[in-house]
């Protein structure tokens, strides 16, 4: 007997070159030919900001770890990095420079999205108008190092249209054991294959389209607050917590309560 296996497809999309005060709206509409059901649109956070004008030319007059302590949730100062970097916490997720970064720009500090949640849920309903489908997610991309790993992944800052975490709890595995612990981070693991797609150097293509994902449950509304809420782990309840706890967090200039 042959099993039957879906085939995910991963499509990068071709922009116009971004700039700052274009509509994201016109820059998606112009680039999406078609937009099928029951697909996932990956939009890195990039051009949004550029469009929402988040960008900081370089100056004498600020440096990019003052504007990193400003953006983070928490930080590191850069003199405990090696490489004069800050670690930092933001979006309740661990980032280098919260994610403020230099690159496909002309001289300037490119500045997350003011509200990454608001920007997916609109990015959601404008397609779902424009492109007349109902089963259709969104995610909001950047893309990130992971501890004791070289080289970047892509990582998902927000979403809307479908479930972000499917629980495997209570679930059986080949053996017939129910799982105790295990939740799959649906936005994050299609987030990293969608930024794999898209490049991360001159390809120009800020976009990525996923078809015939497996676990994806989609919804016909944007995520509730007590979803979000259940996608973050609080410091010290985190696996990691015995590295995490182990340092002196910084917010605003004062260490972190």
């Amino acid at each position: 007997m042959l099993l039957e296996y879906s085939v995910m497809r991963v499509s990068a999309l071709k922009t116009s070159l971004v700039k700052p005060g274009d509509n994201i709206f016109d820059v998606l509409e112009e680039a999406i030919l078609e937009l099928p059901e029951e697909s996932v649109l990956i939009v890195t956070s990039k051009i949004i900001s550029v469009c929402e004008g988040r960008m900081v030319p370089k100056t004498n007059d600020i440096t990019k770890h003052d504007l990193v302590r400003q953006e983070s949730q928490w930080y590191l100062e850069p003199t405990s990095s090696a490489y004069n970097v800050m670690l930092t916490v933001n979006n309740n997720q661990l980032f280098v420079n919260a994610g403020i970064d230099e690159s496909n720009v002309d001289n300037a500090y490119v500045l997350w999205p003011s509200n990454l949640q608001e920007w997916a849920n609109e990015i959601w309903e404008f397609l779902r108008e424009t492109f007349e489908v109902k089963k259709v997610g969104v995610i909001i991309s950047d893309s990130r190092t992971t501890p004791m790993q070289w080289g970047v992944t892509g990582a998902s800052l927000a979403h809307a249209g479908f479930l972000a975490l499917n629980s495997k709890i209570g679930q059986p595995d080949l053996f017939g054991r129910d799982m105790k612990m295990t939740k799959v981070n649906v936005a994050q693991a299609l987030a990293a294959a969608g930024v794999l797609e898209m490049g991360e150097t001159n390809e120009q293509s800020p976009l990525a389209l996923i078809e015939n994902i497996r676990e994806v449950v989609y919804q016909n509304r944007v995520p509730s607050l007590r979803e979000l809420e259940d996608l973050r782990i609080a410091l010290e309840d985190d696996v990691f917590a015995p590295v995490l706890t182990s340092v002196e967090w910084f917010a605003g200039g004062q260490k972190r309560q």
